[in-house]
């Protein structure tokens, strides 16, 4: 009867919803608790003659199917400061609804059965429930329901990073938005090009467009099709982005390091005012205040020569500037920030688009297929202004490109560059704290990439 009443004292002590679900733990711990009380009482009485070790206690443990769990449905209400043990959560429910073509929101509620009324509540709630008349196929609603069927919630992806929540308590409406599970993780690799830049990202495991970034970052310094050679090795600690437990999208460049023909060069991530920006490791800003190249081309076709013959004219005519040869519909981006001085077209120069830049210097682009800039408006570096076309006295799609500076022209690819402003003495003394552990990451990186080769090339000698 003692051994039953300390059971029954432990037990009185739990909430009535976790007596069935702990009866085993608890029993069990009762009967070690016994069989340790009557081996202490044997050590503790003081005899030598009791052999403790030859004193065995018989426990008849109940059989296993007496404590099994109880299903979902017979777990009683909790109130009060009572807890649900983490087996028992259970996950929102919705039923999910992705647009096909052709469909509206007002005929997915007609499918779903709610109300016409209920979708007017929505539709004037804000200027974010205006914009679900813009749904696009693919695009996923979730629904949630009373117990009528009517709408109780709904959930709307308006961007990447946030759901539109609609809650409706069979009256009214309300609207709220809600974070979605988003992480961030850093991200290393490396890689040795072979033959392209493209082909070595890749097989360091990188998008398409984190190639791109990394060709854009180095891009001012680097001329990616030409001075590019077998060899040459970068160095990437980059963000991978995660939503919901799934592999989103790249994120930005970290930071990184790009060694060109024996030269390296190195950019930090340091954002100012909200804004990504990337620096040297001497605080120099790795944008320029004019772009190397205004657009993504497969080879130059023609360079800047003043003595060139012309292949249409069939005379001798300066060649002023450079041909970019690139697919036809290519954009092309204004090198750098200014206004547009001239946007028309001529039986020379096709459609065609000059810009005035600071420190006396234009800049100009001729054969567009289309422009996309008018006379007066303003632009900044990188905006797309036209796209590659054949328009005027070209033989083939490909932009000319041509850099004025005080009237007289420039070769494009070898004219000094302005420089973007370097940080102040303040920013540069916090960017090297945020510099420095990432440039000692790419140290280590860029040492254990050159210990593996050289092991492999040590292997490879005793073969």
């Amino acid at each position: 009867m003692q051994n039953k009443n300390f059971f029954s004292g432990l037990a009185g002590k739990l909430p009535p919803f976790h007596l069935k679900l702990t009866r085993t733990k608890l029993l069990l711990f009762a009967l070690t608790l016994i069989a340790v009380g009557f081996a202490l009482g044997g050590l503790e009485s003081g005899t030598d003659d009791v052999d403790v070790a030859n004193k065995v206690v018989n426990l008849n443990l109940p059989d296993r199917h007496d404590f099994e769990i109880p299903p979902l449905e017979s777990i009683p209400a909790i109130s009060g400061d009572e807890s649900v043990s983490d087996a028992y959560i259970v996950g929102e429910q919705w039923d999910k609804v992705t647009v096909k073509s052709g469909q509206s929101l007002d005929g997915i509620f007609r499918q779903q059965g709610f109300s016409a009324k209920t979708l007017h509540q929505i539709m004037a709630l804000s200027k974010e429930t205006k914009q679900l008349t813009k749904i696009r196929p693919g695009d996923l609603f979730e629904f949630q329901r009373h117990d009528d069927k009517s709408l109780k919630r709904m959930r709307y992806a308006v961007d990447e990073a946030h759901y539109l929540i609609i809650d409706h308590d069979g009256e009214q409406a309300l609207a709220s938005t809600e974070p979605r599970d988003m992480i961030t993780e850093p991200t290393e690799t490396s890689g040795t090009i072979t033959s392209s830049l493209f082909l070595a990202g890749k097989q360091a495991g990188l998008s398409d467009n984190m190639v791109m970034k990394l060709a854009n970052l180095f891009g001012w310094d680097i001329d990616f099709v030409l001075d590019i050679r077998k060899g040459d090795r970068f160095f990437l600690v980059y963000e991978k982005i995660y939503r919901d437990g799934n592999f989103l999208r790249d994120g930005e460049i970290i930071g990184a390091t790009f060694v060109n023909q024996g030269e390296k060069f190195q950019a930090i991530r340091f954002d100012i005012d909200g804004r990504v920006q990337h620096f040297a490791p001497d605080g120099r800003n790795m944008r320029k205040a004019f772009l190397r190249a205004p657009l993504n081309f497969s080879y130059i076709s023609s360079n800047f020569n003043p003595k060139r013959y012309h292949p249409i004219l069939k005379r001798v005519k300066p060649h002023n500037g450079i041909d970019y040869k690139a697919p036809r519909g290519t954009p092309v981006f204004t090198a750098g920030d200014g206004k547009v001085t001239r946007s028309a077209y001529n039986k020379y120069n096709g459609h065609h688009v000059f810009v005035q830049h600071a420190n006396s210097i234009v800049t100009k682009y001729l054969h567009f297929t289309k422009r996309t800039v008018k006379k007066g408006q303003r632009v900044k570096q990188g905006q797309v202004i036209g796209y590659v076309g054949a328009t005027g006295l070209a033989q083939g799609p490909h932009l000319h490109y041509e850099f004025l500076l005080n009237g007289v022209h420039r070769n494009p690819r070898t004219v000094s560059l302005p420089k973007a402003d370097p940080l102040g003495k303040e920013q540069m003394a916090e960017f090297q704290q945020t510099a420095a552990p990432v440039l000692s990451q790419l140290s280590r990186l860029q040492s254990a990439s050159m210990y593996a080769g050289s092991a492999t090339t040590g292997s490879g000698a005793h073969e």
